[in-house]
């Protein structure tokens, strides 16, 4: 499997918004790190754009999309953008032999 890196820009909704639907959230990326899909994720710092940085494990963009759909976060219209993209890890736990 390959690895992507997820970023997500949260939309305008308020703080209280995306508390109600954290719980549903966080049980999400909850069983998408037991299954081995998330590796690491978490917001970005007080000083940034409210947004998330994940790194998911997939077969193919479109797998990670599908599975990312899924988020309720995505489901509640809390995510104004998202970008998906291939990261070919070189140095790291997660390093690629070879590289």
């Amino acid at each position: 499997m390959a690895t992507f890196a997820v970023t997500y820009a949260y939309s305008g909704a308020t703080s209280a918004d995306r508390d109600a639907v954290r719980p549903a959230h966080v049980e999400f990326l909850k069983s998408q790190f037991g299954n081995g899909r998330l590796l690491k994720s978490g917001p970005f710092g007080p000083d940034e754009a409210p947004g998330a940085l994940l790194i998911i494990t997939g077969n193919s963009r479109d797998d990670v999309e599908a599975l990312m759909d899924q988020d309720p976060f995505h489901r509640a219209g809390l995510i104004e953008e998202r970008t998906v993209r291939q990261w070919n890890i070189f140095f790291g736990a997660d390093a690629t032999a070879g590289n």
